[in-house]
């Protein structure tokens, strides 16, 4: 068994059925010894219960999972819980207990830490939510994750979880800070042309394939940053998908040569006064 899904949908949860009990069931399997990949969805409630004890068991079990690679916690969809309403915990102890993880993917920012932020060997971290909280950004430009190939961070709105500013962003984009970093995501955010300004002639993106500034509030504004960066034209794709910018702009990225993604435009509101990222509920 390379690859499992855990979960507990309403009917289970209102019947008693745990989590932990599944990873426990699990673990008693011969097959737990070869898991790679280990998925866990709705763990029944999360809209009431965080995702600590799922922490604790992962950890007191982590010499019956010696090949897990890729761990996910969180994967549910918007009916079995708004991304919003996820209860998160620490999920730094997973870090430690689990060397040689090369991928985590955590979805829900409710409660969410990472302390200690650190590993040798992890080569993916995605952040999935509707608002990254500033302790959470900077636990991860503070710590150590030297090995990091691909960071994609949803960074969304004040209203469900971003109370920080393009100060607490810029540190994850300083020179040296993930020697092999290859994909950059900094995306779904309500500062999308300040943070495309930033980046557009940052170090950091010498080092890139691909820039992913997609599902954010993107102008014109941030979009001509990008256009005349030199810097940029030599990514292998740039991702500013569900964006703000106007037709006339989406001209110019099609005339660029350049590999960008410039689908799914959006309207602003009536006003022009405020527009939306893509995930934030």
């Amino acid at each position: 068994m390379s690859a499992c899904k855990l979960s507990v949908d309403y009917d289970q949860y209102e019947n008693g059925v745990k989590i932990v009990d599944l990873l426990e069931e699990l673990a008693n399997k011969a097959e737990s010894l070869q898991l790679e990949s280990l998925i866990i969805g709705d763990w029944g409630g999360a809209y009431e219960n965080d995702s600590s004890a799922i922490v604790e068991t992962l950890v007191r079990l982590k010499d019956r999972f010696p090949q897990l690679r890729s761990l996910f916690i969180g994967d549910m969809s918007y009916e079995e819980c708004e991304v919003s309403w996820i209860n998160q915990s620490n999920l730094g102890p997973i870090l430690s207990a689990y060397p040689e993880l090369r991928s985590l993917t955590i979805k829900g920012s409710t409660g969410l830490s990472l302390d200690p932020a650190h590993h040798d060997n992890l080569e993916e971290l995605t952040v999935i939510c509707g608002g990254l909280g500033r302790d959470v950004i900077a636990s991860i430009s503070e710590g150590s994750f030297k090995n990091l190939r691909k960071l994609e961070l949803y960074l969304g709105v004040e209203d469900y979880g971003f109370n920080g500013s393009l100060d607490d962003i810029l540190p994850l984009i300083e020179p040296g800070k993930f020697p092999h970093l290859t994909y950059l995501g900094l995306k779904d955010s309500e500062i999308q042309d300040a943070i495309a300004i930033a980046v557009a002639n940052a170090p950091i993106v010498d080092q890139l394939h691909t820039l992913d500034l997609s599902m954010g509030t993107l102008t014109d504004q941030g979009a001509e940053a990008l256009l005349y960066s030199d810097k940029i034209k030599k990514l292998e794709l740039l991702n500013l998908s569900y964006h703000y910018m106007s037709d006339e702009m989406m001209e110019r990225w099609e005339q660029s040569g350049l590999n960008v993604d410039i689908s799914d435009q959006q309207d602003a509101d009536d006003n022009g006064d405020y527009r939306y990222p893509s995930l934030t509920e």
